[in-house]
């Protein structure tokens, strides 16, 4: 029996890994100062992201494609999407993605102390963007100023500020597909002007909705990368032995314990729902049309079916959620793998250690943002 469920909570300020730790024993729902309801348990989690019938993705009042679709509507761009984020699709970038790595790797001081999150997470993930999207590299030094920008505005919770940075990325993207457009067939040949070629239902995209594609591709994926790269170096930082054997393991191992990481400490916080009639779920009852958060963080950590949340990349890797399930499971998951993979395995041969420093211990963000908003580290 779990005592009454708590109303009108904040976790604004709070590290969301520590604070739903503290609730998920005791609560499986609790709603949030928005009136939001929301699932910390695994089970509850997985039960409503595999329910698109009563759990509606169709939650914004903007044009989120395909995150905010449903249905057949969903599967059609769905279709779309998932032909540039196939294996094979992704294969002849997995060259570029080492460049890349290379090229920044080369490029980090050893001995000093370094930002994991800013000064090698948020700069990889915008050159590997840019390079698999066919954008300019002239282009990074305003994503990494909109990256910060956006983290700000998320953090404050200011609806206006985030709404107002998410308005400066569409003009960036927007920038890059009109010439696209106009150019016609002396268009470059490239990701992003294949994109703005694809049709659906029989007519080309429109530009709203190729800028939510890319949107999504970039304007989340990049801070989302940023983070994943601070918490897998802050892992490894507190568990020197893993230096060596990552860089002696095959591929798949090191996706593996890069899932299970990430699992443990899951920058990808939580996805909303509407409910579509009442439903009963983690023993409340909740209204048709109530907002639902999926909290994906809290649901990897639940006790009930990770126990002691030890590290075993094999024996959880069956109900690890860092990428979601159902029909809306990430369609990028085989890209975020291999970029983050190939990082990792590109830092690790360039150093012998990689340590935090004493006096700088790293800096957890706060809620609605996940994983670490400062990981001082140096490379040795």
């Amino acid at each position: 029996m779990t005592d009454h469920m708590p109303d009108d909570l904040s976790a604004a300020g709070r590290d969301l890994r520590a604070y739903t730790d503290e609730l998920r024993p005791k609560h499986p729902v609790v709603r949030n100062t928005k009136g939001e309801w929301v699932l910390l348990r695994h089970a509850d989690v997985l039960a409503a992201a595999q329910d698109q019938e009563r759990f509606s993705s169709q939650v914004s009042r903007h044009l989120h494609v395909p995150n905010g679709l449903d249905g057949e509507e969903h599967t059609r761009f769905r279709e779309v999407i998932e032909r540039h984020l196939s294996p094979d699709a992704l294969e002849p970038f997995i060259p570029v993605f080492k460049r890349v790595a290379a090229q920044l790797v080369a490029e980090l001081p050893k001995g000093v102390v370094l930002d994991a999150v800013s000064d090698i997470g948020s700069v990889f993930a915008v050159r590997a963007q840019c390079a698999w999207l066919g954008w300019p590299s002239e282009l990074e030094p305003k994503l990494l100023a909109w990256m910060k920008q956006n983290h700000a505005a998320t953090r404050s919770g200011d609806l206006a500020r985030t709404a107002e940075v998410a308005a400066q990325f569409d003009e960036i993207i927007r920038s890059l597909i009109q010439p696209r457009l106009a150019a016609g067939d002396k268009a470059p040949d490239d990701l992003t002007t294949r994109l703005c070629r694809e049709t659906v239902n029989g007519r080309q995209l429109s530009e709203p909705e190729v800028v939510s594609i890319l949107r999504n591709w970039t304007g989340g994926d990049l801070g989302s990368i940023a983070l994943c790269v601070g918490v897998l170096i802050a892992h490894i930082a507190q568990q020197p032995g893993l230096v060596e054997q990552l860089s002696a393991a095959p591929d798949n191992e090191v996706e593996a314990v890069i899932d299970e990481v990430l699992r443990l400490d899951n920058p990808f916080v939580s996805n909303r729902r509407v409910t579509t009639c009442p439903v009963h779920i983690g023993g409340q009852n909740i209204p048709s049309g109530a907002r639902i958060k999926l909290n994906w963080t809290s649901a990897n950590r639940d006790e009930a079916v990770f126990g002691n949340n030890e590290f075993d990349p094999e024996g959880n890797a069956a109900d690890n959620l860092v990428y979601g399930t159902g029909k809306h499971v990430c369609p990028g998951r085989q890209l975020a793998t291999w970029e983050l993979r190939i990082a990792l395995q590109t830092l690790l041969a360039s150093v012998q250690t990689i340590e935090l420093v004493p006096d700088q211990p790293p800096e957890r963000e706060v809620a609605p943002v996940g994983g670490y908003h400062r990981v001082p580290v140096v490379l040795i």
